[in-house]
C-alpha cells in the first residue's frame, strides 16, 4: 500500500497487477468496511499489489489472531469464510462481464454494484454515492482505454441514467440501468440472514 500517516489509509482502494509493459488490470474495488486481503492468511505470497484511493483508517488483524478466530470461534470463522465467497462471486461477476457484456454494460453493471455495496455500508445519501475513481481507474477496472469510458459515461449520462459530477455519482434511473448492466445483486449476498 502507499505510504500512510498516523495510520490514516484509503476509505477506498483497489487491487492491481501491472503486467510487462507497466499497463496495470485492477481486479477489485473496495469500500469502507471491506475486509481487505483475508485470503492472505492462508496465501502467504500475495500475487497483486494494493493502491489507495482516498484516506480512511485501516486496522490490521495479525494472522495470529485470526488463527486463534478459526480455532476457537466456529460461527465467527464462517462470517470470514463467507467474506472470501462473496470475493469470489465478485470476481466472477466481472469476469463474466468483461467477457460477455459491452462497454456500455459493463460500465453500468459496475456502477450498480458500487451503489449498492456503499448504499450497505451507510455511504449512499438518496440514489447518490461519493466514488473518487478517475476515468483511467474506471479504464485499468474495465479493460476500456480512457477514451472509451469517457463515451460509455457520455452515452449513460444522455440516456438519463446516470449523473457523475466530480466524485459524486448519482443514479438517476435505476430500473433502466440495471436492465442496461443485466444487474442483479444476488452475488453480493446483502439479505440479512442467519448464516
Amino acid at each position: 500500500m502507499s505510504a500512510a500517516k498516523n495510520g490514516v489509509w484509503p476509505r477506498t482502494g483497489l487491487l492491481l497487477k501491472i503486467v510487462s509493459n507497466g499497463r496495470r488490470q485492477i481486479s477489485a474495488l473496495h469500500v469502507a468496511g471491506d475486509f481487505l486481503d483475508l485470503h492472505s492468511f492462508l496465501l502467504k505470497t500475495m500475487d497483486h499489489g494494493v493502491l489507495a484511493l482516498t484516506t480512511c483508517r485501516i486496522a490490521a488483524v495479525p494472522h495470529a489472531t485470526l488463527e486463534k478466530i478459526t480455532n476457537e470461534y466456529p460461527h465467527l470463522t464462517r462470517m470470514l469464510w463467507l467474506n472470501t465467497l462473496i470475493d469470489g462471486a465478485i470476481h466472477r461477476e466481472w469476469l463474466t462481464a468483461m467477457g460477455r457484456l459491452s462497454a456500455t454494460a459493463h460500465m453500468a453493471h459496475l456502477i450498480c454494484e458500487l451503489y449498492l455495496r456503499l448504499k450497505a455500508v451507510g455511504r449512499a445519501e438518496g440514489e447518490t454515492v461519493q466514488l473518487p475513481i478517475t476515468q483511467a481507474e474506471l479504464g485499468d477496472t474495465l479493460g476500456l482505454s480512457t477514451v472509451h469510458v469517457n463515451r460509455v459515461l457520455q452515452e449513460l449520462r444522455k440516456e438519463g441514467l446516470i449523473r457523475f459530477q466530480g466524485d459524486a455519482l448519482t443514479i438517476l434511473d435505476w430500473e433502466r440501468l440495471t436492465k442496461v448492466g443485466e444487474f442483479t445483486s444476488t452475488y453480493l449476498s446483502l439479505q440479512n440472514e442467519d448464516r
